[in-house]
């Protein structure tokens, strides 16, 4: 399928993935992407940071996330403390250039507040904000960004940015809506590991029970899905 990508290891993803942001950092002056936390990412955060130093324009590239947890920056829960340990310490990016969600807020205070950074800094398209770039994980219930199966009425939110809470923790998440991840001109799921290989196949193949799950509801047209060998092996 043209949609999607099998690559032998995280590596391997994680410099196709570079080669890709590398042509976007030198093709346009502002390119607005949305990160995603979680293993992979650091792990292809990890190769970015050595291998691809001086490959991408770090200066054109404006960085926001999918979703983070309501945490302080330090925690180590934190996307973005991830992000910046494993990616933005080692390269060239500016401070100016990252927009971070504010976990030391409450939570309705940390939804509203990023509501207004992404509608005063993300160019419009179709009503609503648009990004070049967004990245998504998948959790092995299905949940993309931080849209649970038990909320997944989130997805048609019509806010930019929505409340959503860790179904057995608890803990609560700003959460990117669904209408403002289809809105993306591009969007990118980094998935690994065999744990997750059950729910890929059913999304890809568009199972019956694939409604259930959030990352089902990805515009198909915009998304390509980076696999390792791992969670492609029912494919």
């Amino acid at each position: 399928m043209k949609n999607v990508q099998v690559f032998s290891d995280k590596k391997t993803l994680a410099k196709q993935f570079g080669d890709l942001l590398s042509k976007l950092s030198l093709e346009k002056k502002e390119v607005y992407i949305a990160l995603s936390g979680g293993s992979t990412p650091k792990a292809i955060f990890e190769v970015l940071s050595h291998e691809y130093k001086k490959k991408i324009d770090w200066s054109n590239l404006r960085f926001f996330w999918g979703d983070e947890r309501i945490v302080e920056a330090t925690d180590p829960e934190s996307n973005f403390g991830m992000t910046r340990e494993h990616l933005f310490d080692h390269v060239s990016t500016k401070a100016i250039n990252i927009f971070r969600v504010k976990g030391e807020l409450s939570p309705d205070e940390a939804v509203d507040d990023y509501i207004d950074v992404i509608s005063e800094n993300v160019p419009q398209a179709n009503d609503l904000p648009q990004f070049d770039l967004i990245l998504l994980g998948m959790g092995d219930d299905g949940h993309t960004a931080s849209i649970f199966p038990h909320q997944i009425g989130l997805w048609n939110s019509e806010n930019i940015c929505e409340l959503a809470q860790h179904p057995e923790s608890g803990q609560f998440r700003v959460t990117l809506s669904g209408k403002v991840i289809n809105n993306a001109k591009q969007i990118i799921f980094l998935v690994t590991g065999n744990n997750k290989a059950k729910k890929v196949k059913e999304i890809i193949n568009e199972e019956e029970v694939a409604k259930n799950y959030p990352a089902a509801l990805v515009d198909k047209s915009k998304c390509t899905w980076f696999l390792d060998k791992e969670v492609a092996s029912l494919l």
